[in-house]
């Protein structure tokens, strides 16, 4: 399929990848700063540190180093200065759930290559799985055992002109491995659907590492859909619904909605309450191009660009739009996962 129009910057980094020999990549589709330092994504953690001797909310910055750093959700903790620690990892996109973590890194080349490298509660790789294309999401189920990934490709027919998508999902435990999970039964809006231009992405799982939410986009539209991993299926619930991120009480789906045509602005966070189907914006009103992650039951991370050219910082929104505002949590940094000790 065509995806929706990029951002402008995202445009230039489809084009420069489909058309050059990639030496050096964008991270991706979104505002993450990571450049590579030359490091590998399988670097080990630092000496004895863990997700349960350094709990907090874990971010990539500078360059993908992925570090740690104390977030309390009464308002103090990373963005008032308390001090990171580096886990020694160097990651496009990275995040951690209960017992395991996924750390995705691009490997430019002639053949644009990802190394998706799933760790465990002492960071240590697990599996290492490569696939083509260029780093764009990531999430783990609650208790650890699913992992998932979203990444940017070329060369799908139906895609003259933009990048498409390809998502796979990896069972931990029984190391079953989906790396094109476009095999999906499908039902739209109650019929079954077959169609060349189905793509998938921004996954998110729920607690029973069975049932699963994502974006599909068909036609130049996009679906929420909920998936079964066990019968393989999935149905879409709504329109104009991407990168879903469901919330730890699994009673809601935060998501990118788009709310204007055009690159310029296109988006803005909402949450959609999976009872009801009613959806809320929250109270930023920027243009948000992120998985949202939730920090807690109340409260959005994501990232947005930062001053400098090529940098994004984590912000934080209440999803109660009546609350406050978005708040500045790091510079420099993105793909932000909320860590807490014991998984």
């Amino acid at each position: 399929m065509t995806l929706p129009p990029l951002s402008l910057r995202a445009r230039i980094i489809a084009l420069t990848a489909a058309t050059a020999v990639l030496a050096t990549v964008a991270v991706g589709y979104t505002v993450a700063a990571a450049d590579g330092d030359g490091r590998s994504p399988e670097s080990v953690a630092a000496p004895g540190l863990t997700l349960d001797s350094a709990p907090g909310l874990y971010h990539a910055a500078r360059k993908g180093n992925v570090r740690s750093a104390p977030y309390s959700s009464s308002g103090t903790g990373a963005a008032d200065g308390a001090r990171s620690r580096n886990t020694g990892l160097s990651c496009d996109r990275f995040y951690a759930s209960g017992r395991s973590a996924v750390c995705i890194a691009s490997h430019p080349g002639i053949s644009q290559k990802t190394k998706v490298n799933v760790l465990d509660r002492e960071l240590n790789t697990r599996k290492t799985v490569v696939v083509g294309g260029i780093p764009n999401r990531a999430r783990v189920s609650p208790s650890g055992r699913m992992v998932a990934w979203t990444l940017f490709v070329s060369g799908d027919s139906y895609a003259s002109s933009s990048f498409s998508t390809r998502s796979g999902i990896l069972d931990t435990r029984t190391g079953y491995l989906v790396k094109n999970v476009e095999t999906l039964q499908l039902y739209l809006e109650g019929r079954r659907y077959h169609a060349p231009d189905v793509n998938y992405w921004g996954i998110t799982f729920a607690d029973d590492d069975n049932r699963f939410y994502a974006t599909v986009a068909t036609k130049g539209k996009t679906y929420l859909v909920e998936g079964d991993i066990t019968t393989w299926k999935a149905r879409t619930l709504r329109r104009n619904v991407e990168c879903p991120s469901l919330s730890p009480d699994g009673t809601r789906i935060a998501f990118k909605k788009r709310v204007r045509e055009g690159a310029k602005n296109p988006w803005r966070l909402h949450v959609l309450d999976l009872g009801t189907m009613r959806e809320t914006p929250v109270a930023e009103t920027r243009s948000v191009d992120d998985q949202a992650a939730w920090l807690d039951d109340s409260t959005l991370a994501y990232a947005l660009p930062g001053r400098a050219k090529g940098t994004s910082d984590i912000w934080t929104v209440p999803v109660d739009a009546s609350a406050a505002g978005p708040r500045l949590l790091l510079s420099d940094a993105s793909s932000p996962s909320m860590v807490v000790a014991g998984g």
